[in-house]
């Protein structure tokens, strides 16, 4: 069987059972994500697990090496735990979502917080309130990425919009690096209107649509040492 079709049956095969089992927590998914992406030799099963297939390409540290189904469980058991603490964070949407190594990743969406006025970057208060907040409950948890995605609305021309998505990125990358996160855990894409969450005929929709999220995601350094603790029987790292 060629490596795509694998991929392709493996990818579907989780998200069967992920979309089946809505109460499991990240940890189990851990493993059975962690599992199907040593299955396809780690080839990119997060892109076809992720809601957006660009984004999940984006989303984590590519492993030279196919993740294995313990290590992934591992790491599942990790982003649960700062899951929930982020559940604490207000007016912010906290999800499940897989990286490019079909790892269990996190999703956070700022209800209010990150929106922007129509071709605008500029963070506003209530924007700068949330990353402090964002910031200070990632500070312990150095061994992960940060993925920033920038949207716009589809007023204007794709390339202005692709241009001020990445500012609106941009934005709060800097702004989080200002508030100690290392510049070499975070990326910033725009994503121009490609990823609407919301119609952009209506007024309220275009607003939605002008956001910013975030994706937290093992880094390498997370993923050897899970590799590391699983070799070693370890059930925590």
């Amino acid at each position: 069987m060629k490596i795509r079709s694998l991929i392709l049956a493996v990818g579907l095969s989780a998200s069967i059972i992920l979309s089946s089992c809505s109460s499991m927590s990240n940890t189990a998914k851990g493993g059975i994500i962690g599992g199907t992406a040593g299955a396809a030799v780690g080839a990119g099963v997060g892109a076809l697990v992720s809601k957006n297939k660009k984004k999940g390409a984006l989303i984590g540290a590519a492993a030279g090496a196919a993740v294995g189904t313990t290590a992934g469980v591992l790491i599942g058991k990790k982003m649960d735990k700062k899951k929930k603490e982020l559940e604490a964070l207000q007016n912010a949407k906290i999800e499940e979502e897989a990286d490019c190594n079909g790892l269990q990743a996190i999703k956070v969406t700022f209800d209010s917080g990150i929106l922007f006025a129509t071709g605008k970057s500029d963070l506003s208060k209530d924007a700068k309130s949330s990353l402090d907040s964002f910031a200070a409950k990632m500070s312990d948890l150095t061994d992960t990425n940060i993925s920033v995605f920038g949207h716009t609305d589809n007023t204007g021309s794709l390339e202005a919009n692709q241009r001020v998505s990445k500012q609106r990125a941009d934005a709060v990358s800097t702004y989080l690096q200002g508030k100690g996160i290392a510049a070499s855990r975070i990326t910033a894409t725009g994503m121009d209107f490609s990823d609407p969450v919301a119609s952009n005929d209506t007024e309220a929709g275009r607003k939605l649509n002008r956001r910013v999220e975030v994706y937290i995601s093992a880094n390498q350094a997370m993923i050897d040492a899970a590799e590391k603790a699983a070799n070693e029987g370890k059930s925590d790292f």
